[in-house]
Formats: structure tokens, sequence, C-alpha cells
């Protein structure tokens, strides 16, 4: 009874206390703003927010302080004295690179404290793309990431990406992904559910992870809820999709003409006479002599993706949530069977699915809890052999084959991408993929004031699981290819390619379980104009496979880490700053002894804009920050392509098979052996990165321009190699692996952004670049009496070949040339220089030429402008530096005889043409872009050399945005906050020299899934 009456008396003692205060929120323009949080400050739940007219009303008690918070505005705090009426005006949200949050591999900073090279990218940039897939956003709109998308095909349309390009050519050379923290794979992340997004670049930023930083890190950050009311948004989008480079082919008369040229220019007799030719012209006999486009037969000119994505967040002051859902549904470009499509579905079609809650409880004022559940479902499926469907499309000739033959039977040239293009697409069955990933964490903070100020304590474990499953139920018809006449009766001739298959079904599945534990401690504290902080850090991973591991012990066992990192930061006034990182730590895949490394790195940094005498001079400069940074940071990860290879200090011993005969002759005594077919490793372990940065961050007249530029350099030692030439008199069978390899690469990277605002238009202008070149110093490679020969001194996947001095001119230019061993030559073939000057071309005079496949320059500039509601977004993205080879059936005419297609380039090109067959004498050009025809393949001219090798770099017109948001007060009057609708256009143009296909596929063939240029009307609400 005494407690009841002393809690009912606190009640009345803190009614008698508070007063009612209302009050309207508006912005800047008056228009008043709905849903503003209006909180008293340090008084866990007690709050409100506004309604439709910005009106609040709330109980506060006097010399209390209102702290009223909205996205996009800065908050602000109003002093209640015993005024029963604040009404209050909200200022847009100011960009100040002073107070801008970096998030770093410990944490939160303010950038004006960095000292190493991090990119934070604008997540609003990166939500401007057509697919579901985050990765693809990267090219051109992130400072020091090279990104490359090579194929198109929904499902598997994802890019490859490198921090500050290729370091190495032995292990993975993949980035650290976290999401949350946790270790995670890029593309299951929903692009809206994204908070912040930063690269992490140099080793001072990526030493607390210690062997897993070589390649760079990257950190996304999540969204999370705000305390106030629900707050709802919602984004629908329409795309329809189309094909931004495809190869075009010959129609089959100018190929059956060319067909012609090929034999009788090399002495053969013609395939096709006059009166053939003019059959297939005509097209009188579509059996015998057909002439199909399998580019129109197979491919739609465009096909849809839709997207949708909601999500919600909100909550009380104690407790708040973030809930997001979204589906993405891409159609494939293959055309379908009419009558199969109510039992299945052939075509390259994906859907995505992705969820994620994230729920933050204020246990008590200085205890945080954090719980998030995250998953996706793909769901993807193709043709029985879809796989082949691009290629047989792309090689099958337009008179090989009709698409069906008059009498109901399926044609087929051959079997595999020989077979009928239509019927690999449509009639072999289908496949059905699934992927399902469900990610569970769980985070703890807790705050150590009352131990000692700025100390506090961060630990969070994860729980990751992902599984694939795949059934495969493939048929095939009874196929078909009619002999090139007719019989007595006018009738067919048939030979039967493969016999008809019934379905049958066929299935496998992958998974693996991932888990991770870290603690964090960390303090931070000012003492006047000294501020210090540290961090040390516990972390511990494991991930083992759980489905399909075979009769292989070794691949049941977890990969796990264990590690200890930290990092001791000092600032003075916000002038000087010194930063040193560590991270020790271990992995289980190398021997005992060798498990643990020490990875340290150090920085400093200057802001010069700091000094009284800058701030006097040049009032204008906000930040004018010199940094340098230095470091190593290793790479666990032993590959040589996709082999992995797992505990490489074991041996193996196995039987030999050939053994030994110890008996005379015309006896048996012969005895296998054991032997070593894998041999130990024992001092294996990690590459090394030795990494320098020497940065400059820059802010001008009042932060209107921003720029950051990164001298970097990095020499990576310990790469894994085989050891392929050894002698053979050391006894050893099997060769070995060892840490053997350097490559250095070094480069640029940089970014800056103007941001202006006349009257209401605000304008932003943007651009970045990166330019990386990297050269192997060491690797484990045979000596060669022509240094070029060696790939040491050369860029990773350096291009090699022979250098063309265009075409023989005549037989007396073939014979006052040095001799070319690849055949017998003829004028119009290729003609080589004799790089070593021995009076041969052979093998000996290739040379590295041309650059890499994967380019070495990577740059985006773009303009944004809003006015009245009304704003505008263009992005151009290019690259430079790379070449690749152009080869393939489509290419080199006629290399297989009569299989193979086209290219309509390669049939309109200048090419060199007899005079015996064009009677023009000028068609024999030496300068021609195309040479004399073959008919089965030509050793001289069908090899890699300067004369085949393309420039693959191009520029973009990635994005064009255009979108209007409705003036508040009509939203308001319908309940909504805001409501936007946009159109926007993907991959528009592309300028390039190279016109075959996409340049950014990197194929020498073209036979990739083509990539997509889309158009799309969206609209996005929130409430």
């Amino acid at each position: 009874m005494t407690i009841a009456l002393l809690f009912v008396f606190s009640i009345e003692s803190y009614a008698q206390k508070t007063m009612e205060v209302t009050g309207i929120v508006t912005d800047s323009n008056k228009e008043p703003l709905v849903g503003v949080n209006v909180a008293v400050k340090d008084m866990p739940g007690l709050g409100t927010i506004t309604d439709v007219n910005g009106r609040y009303k709330i109980k506060v008690e006097p010399y209390h302080r209102l702290v009223f918070s909205y996205i996009g505005f800065d908050k602000e705090e109003v002093l209640i004295k015993e005024q029963n009426v604040a009404n209050v005006v909200m200022k847009e949200a100011s960009d100040n690179v002073l107070d801008e949050v970096v998030i770093t591999g410990t944490g939160a900073q303010k950038k004006l404290t960095v000292t190493g090279a991090i990119t934070t990218v604008n997540v609003q940039s990166l939500q401007q793309t057509s697919t579901g897939n985050l990765t693809n956003a990267l090219a051109g709109n992130v400072a020091g990431v090279m990104a490359m998308q090579t194929t198109g095909q929904p499902g598997k349309n994802t890019s490859e990406f490198w921090i500050r390009g290729i370091s190495t050519f032995g292990a993975s050379t993949s980035a650290l992904v976290l999401v949350d923290g946790f270790e995670r794979d890029m593309d299951d992340v929903n692009i809206e559910d994204i908070e912040s997004f930063s690269v992490l670049k140099d080793a001072s930023a990526t030493a607390i992870y210690g062997s897993r930083g070589a390649n760079g890190v990257v950190l996304i950050t999540t969204k999370h809820g705000k305390g106030g009311k629900i707050n709802i948004d919602a984004k629908v989008e329409t795309s329809y999709n189309a094909r931004t480079l495809t190869p075009s082919f010959a129609d089959g008369y100018t190929y059956a003409n060319m067909m012609n040229e090929a034999r009788t220019t090399r002495n053969l007799e013609p395939i096709y006479d006059s009166t053939e030719l003019e059959i297939l012209r005509l097209g009188l006999d579509p059996d015998l002599y057909p002439n199909v486009d399998w580019m129109d037969v197979l491919m739609k000119d465009g096909a849809m993706t839709y997207r949708a994505n909601l999500n919600m967040n909100g909550g009380g002051s104690t407790a708040r949530y973030f809930i997001s859902m979204s589906y993405v549904q891409e159609g494939g470009m293959f055309k379908t069977d009419d009558t199969l499509k109510k039992e299945y579905d052939t075509n390259c079609n994906a859907n995505t699915w992705n969820y994620r809650l994230n729920t933050d409880i204020d246990i008590t004022r200085k205890t945080l809890l954090k719980v998030g559940v995250s998953g996706s479902l793909k769901k993807y499926n193709e043709s029985g052999f879809s796989s082949d469907a691009w290629q047989s499309l792309m090689y099958q000739s337009p008179i090989n084959i009709p698409v069906m033959y008059s009498n109901g039977y399926v044609p087929a040239y051959g079997t595999g991408i020989q077979a009928n293009p239509w019927v690999l697409a449509t009639q072999t069955g289908y496949k059905e993929f699934w992927e399902n990933t469900i990610q569970t964490n769980i985070t703890l903070e807790q705050n150590l004031d009352f131990l000692t100020k700025g100390l506090r304590f961060v630990a969070r474990f994860g729980f990751d699981t992902w599984n694939k499953n795949n059934i495969e139920r493939i048929k095939w018809p009874e196929q078909w290819r009619v002999q090139r006449r007719r019989d007595d009766n006018g009738n067919l001739v048939f030979d039967r390619i493969s016999a008809e298959s019934p379905m049958f079904q066929k299935s496998s599945a992958e998974g693996n379980r991932k888990e991770v534990f870290e603690a964090e401690l960390h303090y931070d504290r000012t003492f006047k104009g000294h501020h210090v902080g540290g961090i040390v850090k516990l972390n511990q991973d494991s991930r083992v496979f759980t489905v399909n591991i075979g009769d292989d012990l070794k691949n049941g066992i977890a990969r796990r880490h264990l590690g200890v990192s930290g990092r001791i930061n000092y600032n003075w006034n916000y002038r000087y700053f010194v930063d040193f990182n560590f991270g020790y730590n271990g992995s289980e895949n190398f021997a005992d002894g060798h498990r643990f490394g020490f990875f340290p790195a150090a920085s400093v940094a200057w802001n010069i804009a700091e000094e009284p005498i800058i701030k006097k001079i040049l009032p204008w400069l906000s930040m004018f920050k010199v940094r340098y940074s230095y470091g190593k940071v290793g790479n666990d990860v032993l590959k040589i392509g996709n082999n992995e290879f797992r505990f490489p200090y074991l041996y193996t011993i196995g039987d030999s098979e050939e053994g030994y005969q110890w008996a005379d002759f015309n006896y048996d005594k012969a005895y296998t052996s054991k032997l070593y077919t894998v041999l130990a490793s024992n001092y294996a372990t990690w590459e090394i990165a030795t990494k320098h940065d020497l940065g400059v961050d820059l802010a001008l007249f009042n932060d209107k321009f921003t720029a950051s530029i990164d001298y970097f350099h990095e020499q990576r030692d310990g790469i894994w190699l085989e050891r392929k030439f050894l002698p053979y008199m050391a006894g050893i069978t099997a060769w070995p692996h060892a840490n053997v390899g350097a490559v250095l690469s070094e480069g640029f990277d940089g970014h800056f952004a103007f941001k202006h605002k006349w009257n209401k238009v605000f304008l932003t202008v943007r651009g970045n670049f990166t330019y990386s070149k990297n050269i192997i110093q060491e690797k484990d490679e045979e000596y060669h009496v022509y240094p070029y020969k060696m790939e040491k001194g050369y860029r990773v996947n350096q291009a090699r070949g022979l250098v063309s001095l265009g075409l023989f001119k005549d037989y007396d230019d073939i014979r006052n040339s040095p001799t070319q061993t690849f055949g017998t030559v003829q004028p119009g073939d290729i003609k080589y220089k004799d790089v070593n000057g021995d009076g041969i071309i052979d093998v000996n005079d290739e040379v590295p030429i041309g650059a890499t496949t994967r380019p070495n320059l990577m740059y985006g500039f773009g303009v944004a402008a809003n006015w009245k509601g009304l704003d505008v977004n263009v992005h151009f993205q290019g690259t430079g530096k790379s070449s690749f080879f152009v080869e393939g059936a489509t290419v080199y005419a006629f290399s297989q005889g009569e299989w193979g297609n086209i290219l309509s380039q390669v049939a309109s090109s200048n090419r060199w043409i007899s005079a015996d067959i064009s009677g023009d004498p000028a068609t024999e050009n030496p300068n021609a872009p195309y040479p004399r025809l073959s008919f089965g393949g030509n050793d001289n001219n069908y090899r890699h050399s300067t004369y085949w090798l393309r420039d693959g770099s191009y520029l973009r017109l990635k994005t064009v945005e255009l979108g209007y948001t409705l003036p508040k007060g009509i939203v308001n009057k319908i309940h909504f906050n805001n409501i936007r609708v946009y159109f926007r256009g993907t991959n528009l143009l592309t300028f390039s020299k190279f016109k075959w296909w996409d340049p950014e596929l990197a194929s020498s063939t073209g036979t990739q899934y083509p990539l997509t240029k889309a158009f799309s009307l969206g609209l996005s609400v929130n409430l």
C-alpha cells in the first residue's frame, strides 16, 4: 500500500510540473512538414510527431529542450521556459565536409579526421541502375574501383570488380565485402536498404583486417529505424531492356558467294554453281538452300524488368525498427515456343526476393542491442542447353540448315553447338536454379562512461546459411541433316544426326554455413585540443561447406580465422593527425608455426587549412589535408585459376603408373612403387601486400568544391605459384608450390564535386577516375634467350602475339621477306615482323602487344540539377588502356569449313580479293582490314597478332534520369510526405572504335549473352 501511494504521489507531482506546448513546424518556404519527430531531450519515451498540417502537441517540464528532427533537414533545439507555443522553421540539411561522417573499419569517423584512403559513395548514385545487382552500379561511380560486366543474362549479370586494379596473378583478386560488419555477398543486399557505402583502399584503412585486407575492403551499412511514427517508403519501377550492341551477320546469298571465293582463291572448286546461288537468292528451295536469320528467329527485340520495394521504419525512444521487402523480375531475350508455355519456361528469366529487419533496442540509456535478420531468395531458369544456344546462334550459318524441314523433321548440322539454335533454346527442356540466403546478426553496444569517459564496448555475432539447388530436366528431339541433293523421285535424302531423347532429370546442390564473432573495446576522448582514440578488436570466423562435399575429408573441415587487431589515433586541434593500425591474424590453412602474421600500418595527415595563418589569408579554404600511409596487409586465399589449395603443408602419396622392371630381357619382374602425388609446402603462407599511399583532400569556397586525389604504390610478394621449371635431376614427379611470385602495381585515383545554387537552381558537377598499372617482378618461369618471351617485366594478363606488317603484296614480297613457318602463304596473307632478326618468323617473334583485357583506366563524370521539384541527372562512364583479340568462327571466315558464321562487318569490309576474282587490281590492297579468304583454316593468318588486336576502350552514356517531385502542398492534402515520378535511361549510347559487339564484354568471340540498355519509368512515395 505504501509503494502504491508513493507511485500515485509521484505521478501527481510530475503532472503538476508539466505544461502543454503546441506549435507548427514549417520549412523555409513556410510549407508545413508532416511527420517531424518532436522529442524531449534526454527524456526517453517522451515524444510525438507533427500532423498533416505540421502541428504538434506535447507535454514537457519547464526549462527542458525540445528536439525537432526530420530527414533531409538539420536538427533544431528549442528551450521551453514558460511559453506554451513554439513554432519552428527547419532548414534543409547542408553538406558540410567538416561534419561529413565516413564509415571505416573501426566505426564512424568524421571525414576531417580520416588519414587513410577511403572513398565514400553517394548511395543515390548506386540506386540509378535497372537491375537488382549492386555490383553493376560500381563502374564509373566509385573512385578506386574498376568493374566489368561480362554478361547480360538475368540471374548471372553480376559485374566483376577490383579495388585499384589487379595486384596479383596467384590468389584471389576479390575485395573483402562487409555488410554491417559481417562478410557477405554484395549482391545479396537490396540497394534501397543501404545507408552508407565506403571503399577502404590503403593499408592504414585495411590493416585491421590483416590477412584478408590485401585486395581492399568494401563496407556497407544498412538502414536502421528512427524514433517517431511509422515512416513508409515505396518504390515501383518498370523497365524495357534492349540489347546495347549485338553482332550482325551476312545473309545467305553473301555467305555462299564468300564461301565460293574462299575456295577459288585457294585453288579449290567452288561449292555453289550459279544456278544454286540463284535458287538461294530467290528462296526457291528452303530445305536444300535455306537462308535463315538466326538472330531474328531466336531473339526478341527486348524484355521487361519489374522492380518493387517497400520499407518501413519507426519506433519510440527505447526501440526502433527498419523493415524492408523487395522483388525484382528480369525477363530474358530469347523467344520461346508458345506450345510449351503452359508446361515450363525455357527463357533466361530471373526472380529475386529480398527482405531485411533491423531492430534497435535501448535496454538502458547506456546499453543498445541491435538485432538483424536478412535474406534473399533467387530463382532463375534457362533452357536445357542455353549455354550452347547463344554460341550456336553466333556460329550457325544462314545456309547450313533451316529452322524446320518441310516434312516436319528437326534439322541439325551436328551435335553440341552445331545443333539447331532454335532447338537448343526451346526444345531441350529446362533448368531451374534456386538460391536461398539467410543472414542473422546481433550486436551489443555498451557505454562504459561510468568507468572512464569515452570508453565503450561492442560485441557482435553473426550466423549465415547459403544453399543452392538446381534441377535439370533435359530432352531433345530426333534431329536430321539433309544431303544437298534429292533422289530420283525428287525427295529429300536425310542423314540422322541424333536419336530422340525423352525428358530425364538430374539435380545437384551446394551449401555452406558461416559463423562470426567479434568483440571491440573503443576509447575516444578529447583533452582540450588533444583528441585521443583507440580500439582493440578480437575476431574469429568459421565457414564450412555442408552439401556436396564428396569423400575428401578436407572439404568438410571449416575454414577458420582468428585474430586481434587495433588502432591508436591522435590529432591536435584537427590539424595534425597520427594513426597506427595493426592486425595479428591467423589462418588454419597454414602449417603450425606459420599460421599467424602481424600486419602493421601507420598514417599521418596535416590539415593545412587549420593553420592560423592560412585561416587568415585563405578563409575560403575549408580543408586542405595532406596524408600519407604505409603498411602491410595479407591475402590468405591460395588459388591458381579456380583451384583452391587447402592445407598445402600436407602431402599425398600414391602409386606410380609405370613402376620399374627389375628383370633381365624376356623376364617380367615389374613392381609399382609409391611416390608423392602432391608435395608438402611446409612454409606456405599468405601473400603480403606492402602499400604506400599519398593523398590530398580539398574543400574550397564553403565546400562548394571538394576533391580528393591519391597516388598509390603496392608491392605484392609471396604470390602462390606452381613451380614447373625445376630440373628433373631433383627427382620430383609432382610439381611443388611455393610463395615465390611478386607484382608491383601503382597508379592514381580521385574524385571531385562542384555544388552551387543559383536562386532556386541547385547544380552539381562531379567526376572520378582510377588508373592502375602493374608489372610482374618475379614469376617461376624458364629462362629464355629472348627476355620478351618471359612474363617478368610485363603486366599481369598481358596480351602477346606477332607484330603485323600488313598483307603480302605479291610473290616477290613473299620471296624477299623472312620465312614464315606457319604454312604456305600467298599474296593477301598476313605479313609479320621478324622481331629477333633471325630471318624466320616463328613463336620466338611473339612479343607483348597492346594492353590487358581488363581495363587499366576507368572514369566517370556527370551533372545533376534541381529546380522547383524538377530534377535531372546525366552520367557518363568509360574505360581505357585495354585491348583484346578477336577470333573464332565468326571472325576467321570458313576456318572450320562450311561450319561457322560471318559477321556483317567482315563481309562488308574492304577485304583483300584477287584481281582474278574481282576483275579490279585495286582489291589486292596490302593494307586491307581483312586478309585473303581461306577455307578450312589458315595457320598463318589465324594467329594472335596486332592484326586481330582491338582497342577495348569505350565511353558510355550510363545514365540519364529525369524526375519530378510533386509540391508538398498537394501531397500533404492526400496524406503523403513525398511523391516523385521519374524516367531513367541506362546504357543508352556507347562510343567505341570497336563496333562488332559490346566492348565491355571484353570477349574475343562475342559469344556471351549481350548486355542491355534499359528505359525505365518509376514512382516513389513516402508517407
